[in-house]
Protein backbone atom coordinates (compact mmCIF):
# COMPACT_ATOMS: atom_id res chain seq x y z
CA UNK A 1 0.00 0.00 0.00
CA UNK A 2 1.65 2.83 -1.16
CA UNK A 3 2.21 6.15 1.81
CA UNK A 4 -0.75 7.71 0.65
CA UNK A 5 -3.35 5.38 0.32
CA UNK A 6 -2.24 4.49 3.48
CA UNK A 7 -2.63 7.80 4.87
CA UNK A 8 -6.32 8.72 3.32
CA UNK A 9 -7.38 5.40 5.16
CA UNK A 10 -5.30 6.53 8.41
CA UNK A 11 -7.02 9.89 7.91
CA UNK A 12 -10.36 8.93 7.70
CA UNK A 13 -10.45 6.97 11.00
CA UNK A 14 -8.23 9.82 12.62
CA UNK A 15 -11.40 12.42 11.00
CA UNK A 16 -13.94 9.88 13.12
CA UNK A 17 -11.72 9.21 16.00
CA UNK A 18 -11.00 13.08 16.51
CA UNK A 19 -13.53 14.99 14.87
CA UNK A 20 -12.81 18.65 16.89
CA UNK A 21 -9.30 18.33 17.08
CA UNK A 22 -7.08 21.69 17.45
CA UNK A 23 -4.95 23.38 19.30
CA UNK A 24 -5.06 22.41 23.00
CA UNK A 25 -3.09 25.88 24.38
CA UNK A 26 -5.74 28.10 25.18
CA UNK A 27 -5.38 31.68 23.47
CA UNK A 28 -7.78 34.76 21.89
CA UNK A 29 -4.83 36.86 20.45
CA UNK A 30 -2.37 35.81 17.96
CA UNK A 31 0.92 36.87 20.10
CA UNK A 32 -1.08 35.07 23.17
CA UNK A 33 -0.25 31.60 21.07
CA UNK A 34 3.07 32.67 19.69
CA UNK A 35 4.19 33.17 23.48
CA UNK A 36 2.02 30.04 24.48
CA UNK A 37 3.92 27.77 22.43
CA UNK A 38 7.24 28.98 23.21
CA UNK A 39 6.28 28.48 26.73
CA UNK A 40 4.96 24.85 26.09
CA UNK A 41 8.96 23.70 25.01
CA UNK A 42 9.16 20.76 27.39
CA UNK A 43 6.12 21.29 29.40
CA UNK A 44 2.58 20.34 28.67
CA UNK A 45 0.09 22.04 27.15
CA UNK A 46 -2.35 21.58 30.87
CA UNK A 47 0.79 23.56 32.79
CA UNK A 48 1.69 26.46 29.99
CA UNK A 49 -2.71 26.94 30.29
CA UNK A 50 -2.45 27.36 33.60
CA UNK A 51 0.46 30.06 33.56
CA UNK A 52 -1.29 31.96 30.91
CA UNK A 53 -4.59 32.37 32.59
CA UNK A 54 -3.24 34.84 34.92
CA UNK A 55 0.25 35.47 32.84
CA UNK A 56 -2.26 37.11 29.91
CA UNK A 57 -3.73 39.70 32.27
CA UNK A 58 -1.19 40.66 33.89
CA UNK A 59 0.63 41.17 30.52
CA UNK A 60 -2.34 42.36 28.01
CA UNK A 61 -0.80 42.94 24.75
CA UNK A 62 2.82 42.49 23.14
CA UNK A 63 3.56 46.04 24.31
CA UNK A 64 3.63 44.66 27.56
CA UNK A 65 5.65 41.73 27.19
CA UNK A 66 8.39 43.98 25.60
CA UNK A 67 8.28 46.06 28.70
CA UNK A 68 8.45 43.64 31.05
CA UNK A 69 11.54 43.31 33.58
CA UNK A 70 13.37 39.78 33.04
CA UNK A 71 13.30 38.89 36.73
CA UNK A 72 9.15 39.41 37.25
CA UNK A 73 8.76 37.36 34.14
CA UNK A 74 11.11 34.45 35.43
CA UNK A 75 8.39 34.55 38.44
CA UNK A 76 5.71 34.33 36.27
CA UNK A 77 6.62 31.53 34.23
CA UNK A 78 9.04 29.43 36.62
CA UNK A 79 6.62 26.37 36.57
CA UNK A 80 6.79 25.99 32.61
CA UNK A 81 10.65 24.67 33.36
CA UNK A 82 13.33 26.50 31.83
CA UNK A 83 12.10 29.65 32.96
CA UNK A 84 15.41 31.99 32.28
CA UNK A 85 15.61 31.14 28.65
CA UNK A 86 12.12 31.39 28.03
CA UNK A 87 11.74 34.97 29.37
CA UNK A 88 14.47 35.91 27.64
CA UNK A 89 13.10 34.84 24.16
CA UNK A 90 9.64 36.24 25.20
CA UNK A 91 11.52 39.77 26.22
CA UNK A 92 13.35 39.48 22.71
CA UNK A 93 10.52 38.46 20.92
CA UNK A 94 8.20 40.97 21.86
CA UNK A 95 10.96 43.83 21.41
CA UNK A 96 11.00 42.86 17.92
CA UNK A 97 7.64 42.30 17.05
CA UNK A 98 7.36 46.13 18.35
CA UNK A 99 10.25 47.52 16.51
CA UNK A 100 9.81 45.19 13.28
CA UNK A 101 6.61 44.32 12.83
CA UNK A 102 4.29 47.79 13.86
CA UNK A 103 3.19 45.42 17.37
CA UNK A 104 1.68 42.49 14.74
CA UNK A 105 2.71 39.22 14.93
CA UNK A 106 4.07 38.93 11.30
CA UNK A 107 2.28 36.21 9.14
CA UNK A 108 5.20 34.05 7.32
CA UNK A 109 7.34 31.27 8.24
CA UNK A 110 10.67 33.25 7.49
CA UNK A 111 9.65 36.68 9.62
CA UNK A 112 8.27 33.96 12.61
CA UNK A 113 11.37 32.49 12.58
CA UNK A 114 13.76 35.60 12.85
CA UNK A 115 12.38 35.70 16.21
CA UNK A 116 13.68 35.15 19.53
CA UNK A 117 12.64 31.33 20.86
CA UNK A 118 10.79 30.85 17.73
CA UNK A 119 11.88 27.44 15.53
CA UNK A 120 9.74 26.10 13.09
CA UNK A 121 7.31 24.34 15.24
CA UNK A 122 6.70 27.31 16.80
CA UNK A 123 6.00 28.75 13.35
CA UNK A 124 3.72 26.20 12.14
CA UNK A 125 1.71 26.33 15.24
CA UNK A 126 0.75 30.33 14.57
CA UNK A 127 0.27 29.80 10.80
CA UNK A 128 -1.62 26.85 10.94
CA UNK A 129 -4.45 28.26 13.85
CA UNK A 130 -3.97 31.90 13.89
CA UNK A 131 -3.33 32.52 10.18
CA UNK A 132 -5.14 29.45 8.90
CA UNK A 133 -1.88 28.55 6.23
CA UNK A 134 -1.65 25.17 7.21
CA UNK A 135 1.57 23.55 8.17
CA UNK A 136 2.84 20.33 9.53
CA UNK A 137 4.11 20.62 12.76
CA UNK A 138 6.57 18.44 13.99
CA UNK A 139 6.79 17.78 17.41
CA UNK A 140 7.49 14.05 18.95
CA UNK A 141 4.57 13.03 18.80
CA UNK A 142 4.39 13.97 15.03
CA UNK A 143 7.81 12.03 14.35
CA UNK A 144 6.95 9.15 16.67
CA UNK A 145 3.68 8.05 14.71
CA UNK A 146 5.08 9.20 11.11
CA UNK A 147 7.78 6.74 11.75
CA UNK A 148 5.46 4.22 13.31
CA UNK A 149 2.90 4.79 10.49
CA UNK A 150 5.66 4.24 7.86
CA UNK A 151 5.44 7.52 6.75
CA UNK A 152 9.14 8.27 7.14
CA UNK A 153 12.37 6.14 8.46
CA UNK A 154 13.89 9.98 9.44
CA UNK A 155 14.80 11.31 13.38
CA UNK A 156 15.47 15.53 12.37
CA UNK A 157 11.84 17.07 12.27
CA UNK A 158 12.65 18.77 9.39
CA UNK A 159 13.58 15.91 7.60
CA UNK A 160 10.50 14.13 8.59
CA UNK A 161 8.33 17.26 7.34
CA UNK A 162 9.61 16.93 3.95
CA UNK A 163 8.55 13.17 4.24
CA UNK A 164 5.38 14.16 4.62
CA UNK A 165 4.81 17.17 2.95
CA UNK A 166 5.42 15.19 -0.20
CA UNK A 167 1.90 13.04 0.12
CA UNK A 168 -0.16 14.86 2.83
CA UNK A 169 -2.62 17.77 0.92
CA UNK A 170 -2.02 20.96 2.28
CA UNK A 171 -5.61 21.59 3.98
CA UNK A 172 -4.63 18.64 6.02
CA UNK A 173 -1.47 19.32 7.15
CA UNK A 174 -2.42 21.36 10.53
CA UNK A 175 -5.38 19.45 11.59
CA UNK A 176 -3.41 16.30 11.16
CA UNK A 177 -0.56 16.80 13.10
CA UNK A 178 -3.51 18.02 15.52
CA UNK A 179 -4.92 14.48 15.51
CA UNK A 180 -1.47 12.74 15.66
CA UNK A 181 -0.99 14.85 19.15
CA UNK A 182 -4.11 13.44 20.30
CA UNK A 183 -4.17 9.70 18.79
CA UNK A 184 -0.37 10.06 20.83
CA UNK A 185 -1.57 10.68 23.94
CA UNK A 186 -4.48 8.18 23.73
CA UNK A 187 -2.76 5.35 21.97
CA UNK A 188 0.22 5.71 20.47
CA UNK A 189 2.18 6.21 23.36
CA UNK A 190 6.31 6.40 23.19
CA UNK A 191 6.16 3.35 25.90
CA UNK A 192 3.61 0.55 26.02
CA UNK A 193 1.70 1.60 22.86
CA UNK A 194 -1.91 0.53 23.03
CA UNK A 195 -1.70 -1.28 19.88
CA UNK A 196 -4.18 -3.76 20.47
CA UNK A 197 -7.33 -1.22 21.14
CA UNK A 198 -5.92 1.45 18.34
CA UNK A 199 -8.19 2.25 15.84
CA UNK A 200 -5.76 2.34 13.05
CA UNK A 201 -3.94 -0.49 13.76
CA UNK A 202 -5.26 -2.06 10.44
CA UNK A 203 -2.71 0.11 8.37
CA UNK A 204 0.12 0.82 10.57
CA UNK A 205 3.38 0.07 9.36
CA UNK A 206 4.75 -1.27 12.98
CA UNK A 207 1.91 -3.95 12.54
CA UNK A 208 3.86 -5.29 9.94
CA UNK A 209 1.10 -3.52 7.36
Amino acid sequence: MKKLERYLKIKEILDKTYPEAGCSLLYEKPHELLIATILAAQCTDKRVNIITKTLYKKYPDIYAFANAKYDELCEDIKTAGLYKSKAKNIILCAKKIVSDFNGKVPETLEELTSLAGVGRKTAGVVLGDVFNTPSLVIDTHAKRLSKRMGFTKEEEPYKVEKDLARFIPEKDKSIFCHQLVLHGRAFCRARNPLCGECPVREFCKKEGV
